[in-house]
């Protein structure tokens, strides 16, 4: 990955769109971003997203932002308006049984290229969100909090919360036990309730020491003082896991 071409700046003030202009004025276009949602979570598969917005009015997505900050109808919403606008765009879906083979890191980048690769347009530039990934066949720029200030990145970041969002409520109707429409596999109290009751079900990633421990693989975690039910807050961050990943 690279830094910004030189000559490129992006000022503070640029607003979503900036990193996109700037790299155009530069000559590199089309500018694509890519995101995934899932990593954190230790149930159900991880999902990467592409996407490449037009130049000018026809590229701006109403009410676009990071994922995470939106609520699920207004997810919804830009998700219908990026497939709309897009001039390419992709989603690619790692399943639970990949990830464990693969280890969350390496299923993560695998993820990242395959949605790169899968856009119809080949980009000339690739934004990520937070750190750098190798093998994308194109010059890239890793952006700190990239879903957040570059639009190309937040809508790939849409595209793959809704698709995995959906995917999750549908494993819900199979599993109603443990509340995947609610957490999206990620752990909450309720969760973690549901596995220590009736265990892992068969889309819990078995990678995941909770989810072991849960299945008997691993002795129980010896409590803290003054430690209560543990609810650990998760987010969908490539610095975030749930729980510790066994190697």
């Amino acid at each position: 990955m690279s830094l910004l071409p030189r000559g490129s700046t992006v000022r503070r003030d640029a607003g979503l769109y900036g990193y996109e202009r700037a790299l155009r004025r530069q000559g590199f276009g089309p500018v694509a971003g890519v995101d995934e949602a899932g990593r954190g979570a230790c149930a159900g598969p991880l999902v990467a997203g592409a996407a490449i917005l037009p130049e000018g009015r026809a590229g701006v997505v109403p009410g676009l932002a990071d994922s995470k900050l939106l609520t699920p109808r207004a997810r919804e919403r830009c998700y219908e308006q990026v497939v709309r606008r897009a001039v390419a765009w992709s989603v690619v879906v790692v399943g639970h049984e990949e990830c464990d083979r693969l280890g969350m890191h390496v299923a993560n980048l695998e993820a990242l290229r395959r949605a790169v690769a899968l856009l119809e347009l080949p980009p000339s530039y690739v934004l990520t969100d937070g750190f750098p990934v190798d093998g994308l066949g194109t010059p890239g720029l890793a952006v700190w909090k990239g879903d957040r200030v570059a639009a190309c990145i937040a809508a790939a970041s849409v595209l793959a919360k809704v698709t995995r969002d959906r995917i999750m409520t549908d494993l819900d109707a199979d599993w109603p036990e443990y509340d995947f429409r609610t957490h999206k596999g990620y752990i909450t109290d309720v969760h973690a309730a549901a596995l220590e009751r009736h265990g892992p079900s068969p889309v819990h990633r078995m990678r995941f020491v909770n989810v072991r421990r849960a299945a008997g693989l691993e002795p129980p975690a010896e409590p803290s003082a003054g430690a209560g039910v543990h609810n650990e807050a998760v987010v969908d961050h490539p610095s975030a896991a749930p729980y510790q990943e066994v190697r």
